[in-house]
């Protein structure tokens, strides 16, 4: 078992921090306020959770899963979105899209026996799942911005010619789907060599043999790279199509996020 963490311990952890907020200011890259804040912010936001998730497992699994599934799909859709300003029914559509990959994800758990209806075990896993499909949302809908825009003589020339949005757009829907799961292939080729990720080594410190946590780490890894390259082509395949009007024309999307 590992050994308790002191609260003295945690505020050490402090000095840490203050590394990367000096050279910011040293080197004036302005990142000194956010990186403070949002080391603040982490914290305060992990030991609140800490105590609502100690409630939400003490409640019927039903009760406590489905009131935190809620929470996390709907932060994730808010945070997610932000990336797709400009874009119509990005929020709705997002919002479908993730709690669509969450529930076939937690079907196959369920329906396989990898895991049981708890909230100690569902939430923890379906927070991964929802965290990485966010991340994998937000980067497609920034690279589709980008791309459309670089693209827009080659996309204009290319209507001209005759070809229909989707003709026109293969290209930049492959880039974009691609960019957006690269972080998740790369990290699964390196799982287990340069780092041992975080499931497996919190089972680990919490005394599960090594062995078994692996099972739980491929169950997870797996996981999350099928519902990264969902969320990525099922975004990027709804969306693209609202850069083009109803007569075939493209259309001009603010790329401020």
């Amino acid at each position: 078992m590992a050994p308790e963490i002191s609260n003295t311990s945690m505020l050490l952890l402090i000095f840490f921090v203050l590394i990367p907020v000096s050279l910011s200011y040293i080197y004036a890259l302005g990142l000194s306020k956010s990186i403070a804040w949002s080391s603040f912010r982490g914290v305060v936001q992990l030991f609140l959770i800490g105590y609502v998730l100690t409630y939400l497992f003490s409640l019927p699994p039903m009760i406590g899963i489905s009131f935190m599934l809620i929470v996390m799909i709907t932060v994730a859709t808010f945070h997610a979105s932000k990336k797709g300003v400009g874009i119509p029914f990005a929020r709705p559509v997002i919002f479908g899209v993730i709690i669509g990959i969450e529930f076939l994800v937690l079907a196959m758990w369920l329906g396989f026996d990898m895991i049981s209806f708890q909230p100690d075990q569902v939430i923890p896993m379906s927070g991964m799942v929802i965290g990485n499909s966010m991340v994998a949302i937000g980067l497609a809908l920034e690279r589709m911005k980008s791309e459309f825009k670089e693209a827009k003589g080659k996309l204009v020339a290319a209507l001209a010619l005759g070809a229909r949005p989707r003709q026109a757009s293969t290209i930049l829907i492959r880039k974009i789907v691609k960019a957006a799961m690269i972080p998740n292939v790369d990290g699964l080729k390196t799982v287990g060599l340069v780092q041992l990720p975080g499931m497996m080594t919190g089972l680990i410190l919490g005394g599960v043999a090594p062995v078994e946590a692996i099972r739980y780490q491929i169950v997870i890894s797996l996981s999350i790279f099928a519902s990264v390259s969902l969320a990525a082509m099922f975004v990027t395949v709804i969306f693209y199509r609202f850069f083009f009007n109803k007569e075939m024309q493209l259309v001009a999307i603010d790329n401020e996020n």
